[in-house]
């Protein structure tokens, strides 16, 4: 019988929780290629394919608030939101597909705040009209949560964990 690399790494693992670390030679069976995505550390920028820019930039830039990093253009805007930047960009830059329809949920982005902050944020969007669709809840998985819609009807959850 022979096995692949892919099947032998399990079978190593088992061996070496059973066999005395002295008696174990230590090599790594995966290739550079397999193990070469696990240097990715943080998603460093999201792009989201506005539908409608003028809203989309009103709503991220003064309704969230979101500092503004740079703009390269009526079809490219990047706003900094804690370490990462969000961005905005028209269809048909370089991808030229055919934007979702209206109603289709393509998105959600989950912003993290203080627990205590949760509903400070709820608060201020809505008194800037911006509705809740899922009031503030304390989810059994342990956030306390509150969910919104943008423009372009991405999800947006502002959450703490509790």
């Amino acid at each position: 019988m022979h096995l692949t690399r892919r099947q032998l790494l399990p079978l190593a693992v088992a061996c070496a929780a059973t066999t005395p670390a002295a008696a174990i030679e230590t090599r790594n069976l995966e290739t550079p290629a397999m193990n070469a995505l696990n240097e990715i550390r943080q998603i460093d920028y999201t792009v989201i394919f506005a539908r409608d820019m003028a809203a989309m930039r009103h709503f991220y830039g003064d309704v969230m608030g979101f500092q503004l990093q740079r703009e390269l253009g009526e079809s490219w805007i990047e706003y900094r939101v804690g370490s990462n930047t969000l961005a905005l960009t028209s269809h048909g830059m370089l991808f030229d597909d055919a934007p979702p329809r209206k109603g289709a949920l393509s998105l959600q982005l989950a912003f993290r705040v203080a627990p205590e902050a949760v509903a400070a944020c709820a608060e201020a969007l809505e008194t800037k009209g911006v509705q809740s669709i899922l009031p503030l809840t304390d989810q059994a998985w342990g956030h306390r949560t509150v969910f919104f819609r943008d423009p372009d009807g991405n999800i947006i959850e502002i959450f703490a964990e509790i």
